[in-house]
């Protein structure tokens, strides 16, 4: 099934871009387009739609207050010809944010991210064979495979996620307890107030430590337990 979309610009040009663009993509419906945002807000808290395509800079109310105005916001791919913004899309968790003028290229690359989200938040245990999460690093929206995750340490309001496949560990702003939420119980363990680690990356429990691959970890005093647990390895 298509995905719904909406677009909003007070630009025309910028609008039958955008509908050129959308047309190329079998899996894209262009619902509604709006070249007044306060119009394009009153039909979105009318009709759900799955993507929003919304321009930062509108006369009457900026893209951005329209996507906090929306109870149930879509995914959101922002478009811009001012950089400026980027934190404003990192913070509503937008899945992409284009600058104009928006090159083709650029902007399939943003539509298959917004469809690989969806499938992944709509997916169920049985059909989803491809574990991962989404996080999001420097003002977008990036898959990541959970198999590829090595452990994550916690720096305050952030998060580093080292990777098993580059040496760049992926920073991102979320909590221990939302990342905790959304891996699996027998895949990852905390060891420590400020460490997690892929069970299958453990290759000895010694003083106190476990060692991974790729790096050594302390075990704090809350997480003894997780020694016992894991006398098999």
């Amino acid at each position: 099934m298509a995905l719904k979309c909406v677009a909003i610009d007070d630009e025309p040009l910028a609008l039958e871009l955008i509908k050129n663009y959308v047309s190329r993509f079998p899996g894209l419906q262009l619902v509604q387009v709006f070249e007044d945002a306060l119009s394009g807000a009153e039909y979105l808290k009318q009709n759900p739609v799955d993507l929003l395509f919304v321009d930062v800079n509108m006369p009457d109310i900026s893209g951005v207050e329209l996507v906090r105005s929306l109870v149930n916001s879509p995914m959101i791919i922002f478009t811009t010809a001012y950089r400026n913004y980027a934190f404003e899309s990192y913070e509503l968790q937008a899945v992409d944010y284009l600058l104009k003028p928006i090159d083709f290229n650029r902007f399939t690359a943003a539509v298959e991210k917004a469809v690989d989200f969806h499938k992944y938040k709509n997916a169920t245990p049985e059909n989803n064979s491809d574990e991962s999460i989404y996080v999001y690093s420097e003002y977008k929206m990036i898959k990541i495979l959970l198999r590829d995750i090595e452990y994550i340490e916690s720096m305050g309001d952030y998060l580093k996620i080292y990777l098993s496949n580059t040496d760049k560990p992926v920073l991102t702003l979320m909590t221990m307890k939302k990342v905790l939420e959304k891996l699996p119980e027998d895949q990852f363990a905390r060891v420590h107030r400020s460490f997690i680690v892929a069970l299958t990356r453990i290759k000895s429990i010694h003083n106190r430590k476990v060692n991974l691959t790729n790096a050594e970890l302390p075990i704090g005093d809350a997480y003894s337990g997780f020694i016992n647990q894991q006398k098999g390895i």
